[in-house]
């Protein structure tokens, strides 16, 4: 997230909306302490939504929408 941001002249701290795909809910508390982690306060909106595959057999997916 934080390359493709950068390529496109924005940041990490221009981030309006992040919605996480989990394909175990399970792994919640593990993918939001990485949020937290990685991403600066204050956090942007967020959405944790629970699927029951991804492609390529990846257990998480990340959406995120920034302005420039």
């Amino acid at each position: 997230v934080k390359a493709v941001l950068e390529a496109a002249g924005s940041s990490l701290d221009k981030l309006l909306r992040v919605t996480v795909f989990l394909t175990n809910i399970n792994d919640f508390g593990v993918m939001n302490d990485a949020y937290a982690s990685f991403f600066p306060e204050p956090y942007p909106a967020r959405s944790c939504i629970a699927v029951q595959a991804l492609p390529q057999g990846a257990r998480i997916e990340v959406e995120a929408e920034a302005t420039i």
